[in-house]
């Protein structure tokens, strides 16, 4: 094959340092647009964005150079600098250490979309917390607890 192609679809999932409640409604489609033009200027794409005040679900099309670890931290740096700059109440801003990545495939495309779009509905019966341990045992991720929560 003379040509690389790839479809690497991901949902990123991150908190919140300690997961404060930082994220208003007025500032989420702000950060969701501003997150689409860092992932653009790194030839990838933001599908789908939602979250809460806490914690933000990514549905990403990533480039086929570009690493999920690499992507994550370029969106958290540059939003969190973003944020910084744009909202002077909160300067002490600032994301959790780690993340949550879960490959999509292109046939889950549409339910990972709904499911991130409809994140207020979730969180009527479900914490973070118990959704991430829900999102890790179905994926099968092995984690331990001890480094789970920042």
């Amino acid at each position: 094959m003379s040509q690389s192609l790839s479809s690497l679809i991901f949902h990123l999932v991150f908190s919140t340092k300690h997961r404060r409640r930082r994220i208003s409604r007025e500032l989420q489609p702000q950060l969701h647009k501003f997150i689409a033009g860092t992932l653009r200027s790194n030839q990838s794409k933001l599908l789908a964005a939602g979250g809460m005040p806490d914690h933000l679900h990514l549905l990403v099309s990533l480039a086929r150079q570009m690493s999920v670890s690499v992507a994550v931290r370029e969106i958290k740096s540059n939003s969190s600098r973003w944020i910084h700059e744009s909202c002077p109440k909160l300067r002490r801003f600032a994301w959790q250490n780690g993340y949550s990545a879960f490959s999509v495939s292109f046939s889950q495309l549409e339910p990972v979309k709904q499911y991130i779009e409809n994140q207020e509905q979730h969180h009527r019966k479900r914490t973070f917390r118990e959704e991430l341990l829900f999102l890790l045992k179905r994926h099968r991720v092995e984690y331990d607890q001890r480094y789970l929560w920042d």
